[in-house]
């Protein structure tokens, strides 16, 4: 990193929000006010800097999330403007693990919608502090209070709004700062021009109120500033400005912004505020790690000089350059040419070229030091989630948790020569994305992937037959079963003894196996008193009782939501080992899932459906229809939200079906929610193979 950036002028921010909210326009307009681009691309038009992949300009969506690096008034950004789609929140996931800081956008017209919940949820996780931009607010039926009222309600943040809007929907033209208590105006199309001046007469009053109303919020956060307010002292820029910056480091409150990225308004205040609000690599705490030697716990300074501590967050298979691997340093620093250690695999990489990425154009970097991200080309046992250390001081960081796939498809290769072709672009795609999961059925030959939804296996498919060239038939889209027990075991008590010359094996576990919380999947509790089974053997079982889940006893499905309490037992001095206790705590766990009812689980997806009043009708009919148990309805501009629980497997085609049922006015969202018992006339069917549910049978 360049001497003129010293870290506490670095900021590492994403951008984060629902689908269609405005995130990659509005990053199209972080890099033109920023310099780095001289025309503002669009994502109408496929000519965006950040959605660069074939994929994303035709569907104008993001699918990867993009790196680019910034700079303003004397602050170098690290930006990364992440996807909307729920299919690819494995890439919100990993992002928002490397950042220091989000600006989170909304739709000036929608407010909070359900995708904006979920990465809000995904920011809290990681304790990322967060600034709002309330976008759009230029479209028909924008409204930036309603907008910020949902912001408190679905979100149960403390939101401080430091701006009004000039004018409303086609007229907005500009903001007042509350905090100056000046009002800002854009004077030209393209938004480079902005004047300032006094709050507009007929705004006075609504200005006064809604600055008194900050304020208060503001001295909320700080108890000197409290006593002040109380006391009537004025409180000055400096004050306010240090205290909501403590307040939203410690996510105790959410600053909010508004503009119109599309009609370049709005911008420039929005970049000020990430330089005002959000934290450098100095102000968050020092990452913890594990030593691979003992298992104790260690933190590691935001210091170039400490020893080294990377995250590799993302794989990208580049067609022209090879396999690249982003990377977060943490601490120390990483140079060409040198050494490092992967202390999740005990395995050493040497460091060719570094990058510093501008979206999909790249240049070379001698160094990276603490606090920076940056890409490192051909690193060869290297994958998402682990970490580089220095050789002789090495530490494990922690990993990134993706959430398991629920869609599968069979892909056949046309020809042999594809079979191998095949075989290379799966893998590769496999490494980018840990989401996606490859398999071969053992039944029928078929290469099996697995996604988080249909868009994704789409895209993926498609990246397939155009980055690898692969030709191969793509079958229908089938659910991701699980398999758990109906009712409560209270007893499983068995006994694993063989004699075979010489030292047999012996083991004896008794477990008590009950259906856990839907989401919990396999919890396991050692019950054991009086030191019943020496603990040396008890990982072993938890061990064997973990790779029987792998595949239930109804139709091979892995086996999820249930809590096994291991109490008793017995062991041998000589027979008993390891092994015979693995083998036992299998065994009887599949004797537990006999007893305890087995059956097949489905998984059941959250979905909002967005459709003008006229179709209400025959969009609630529809989802009864799909086996769909709606749960509740709210009132939006000309519009009604509908929220329902339905079966991923009825929810097949029906972004096609919603487009011929509401002349292409409808919109939906879906994301998973939880396992639940499918009926058993259906269970039948997906055991034979018919997989589609009723929908599939239309």
């Amino acid at each position: 990193m360049p001497e003129k950036f010293p870290l506490e002028k670095v900021r590492n921010i994403g951008i984060i929000a629902h689908i269609d909210a405005g995130k990659t326009t509005t990053t199209e307009r972080v890099l033109f006010y920023t310099g780095k681009t001289h025309r503002i691309g669009s994502v109408d038009e496929g000519t965006t800097v950040t959605d660069w992949m074939v994929q994303e300009r035709e569907r104008g969506i993001t699918i990867v999330s993009a790196a680019v690096t910034a700079e303003w008034k004397g602050h170098l950004f690290n930006l990364i403007d992440t996807p909307g789609h729920i299919d690819f929140t494995v890439e919100v996931q990993r992002s928002l693990r490397v950042l220091d800081g989000g600006v989170v956008v909304f739709d000036g017209v929608q407010g909070v919608e359900p995708q904006s919940e979920t990465v809000w949820r995904q920011a809290d996780r990681y304790e990322v502090p967060r600034i709002c931009f309330i976008n759009k607010m230029d479209r028909v039926g924008a409204d930036f209070l309603r907008s910020l009222q949902t912001i408190r309600d679905r979100l149960g943040a403390k939101a401080i709004p430091m701006q009004l809007p000039i004018g409303t929907e086609a007229g907005f033209k500009g903001v007042v700062d509350l905090l100056r208590n000046k009002a800002i105006l854009w004077v030209d199309d393209m938004g480079t021009k902005m004047e300032e001046g006094d709050v507009p007469a007929d705004m006075a009053e609504a200005v006064a109120e809604a600055r008194s109303t900050m304020l208060e919020a503001i001295a909320e956060t700080d108890d000197e500033l409290t006593l002040k307010y109380l006391e009537g002292e004025t409180l000055t820029e400096a004050e306010l400005k240090a205290a909501l910056r403590r307040a939203i480091l410690a996510n105790k409150a959410t600053a909010v912004f508004c503009g119109s990225s599309l009609r370049n308004k709005g911008v420039q205040p929005m970049l000020d505020a990430v330089v005002d609000y959000l934290p450098s690599p100095l102000d968050i705490p020092a990452v913890k790690g594990t030593r691979p030697s003992d298992g104790s716990e260690e933190t590691r300074p935001a210091d170039p000089t400490a020893s080294l501590a990377a995250l590799v967050f993302k794989i990208v298979s580049d067609p022209y350059v090879g396999r690249l691997a982003y990377f977060r340093v943490y601490s120390g620093a990483i140079s060409t040419g040198t050494t490092v250690l992967n202390s999740n695999k005990n395995k050493r990489e040497r460091i060719g070229r570094l990058i510093r990425m501008y979206a999909d154009r790249r240049e070379d970097v001698e160094k990276v030091e603490a606090g920076d991200i940056a890409a490192v080309l051909a690193l060869k046992d290297t994958f998402t989630g682990e970490t580089l250390t220095d050789m002789d001081d090495p530490l494990v960081l922690e990993a990134i948790t993706f959430p398991d796939p629920v869609i599968s498809v069979a892909v056949e290769p046309k020809t042999s020569v594809d079979q191998e072709k095949m075989g290379e672009a799966l893998r590769k795609l496999a490494e980018e994305d840990p989401t996606f999961h490859v398999q071969s059925d053992e039944t029928t030959g078929q290469t099996i992937i697995k996604g988080m939804g249909e868009l994704h296996l789409e895209v993926l498919v498609d990246r397939m037959l155009r980055e690898f060239r692969v030709q191969a038939n793509v079958g229908k889209p089938r659910v991701a079963y699980r398999e758990s027990i109906t009712r409560a075991v209270p007893k499983v008590d068995l006994k694993f003894a063989k004699q075979s010359g010489g030292r047999g094996q012996y083991a004896h576990v008794v477990i008590a196996m009950t259906p856990g919380v839907p989401g919990s999947g396999i919890t396991f509790s050692n019950d054991i008193v009086g030191g019943a089974i020496p603990k040396e053997f008890i990982n072993p079982t938890e061990k064997g009782i973990r790779e029987a889940a792998e595949s239930g006893i109804v139709g091979g499905y892995p086996v999820t939501d249930i809590a096994v309490s291991l109490y008793d037992g017995s062991s041998h001095d000589v027979d008993s080992n390891e092994m015979a206790f693995k083998t036992a705590g299998s065994m009887a766990f599949k004797e537990g899932m006999a007893k305890g009812g087995a059956v097949l689980q489905e998984p059941i997806m959250a979905v909002e459906v967005v459709v003008p009043e006229e179709f209400m009708g025959d969009v609630l009919g529809d989802l009864s229809a799909r086996r769909g148990a709606v749960e509740g309805m709210e009132q939006r501009q000309n519009t009604q939200a509908i929220r329902a629980k339905v079966p991923l497997a009825e929810m097949f085609g029906y972004a096609t079906e919603l487009r011929s049922m509401t002349q292409g006015r409808g919109v939906y969202t879906m994301e998973f929610h939880h396992y639940q018992q499918l009926p058993q006339n259906l269970a039948e069917e997906a055991l034979k193979g018919n997989a589609g549910g009723a929908k599939g049978r239309r």
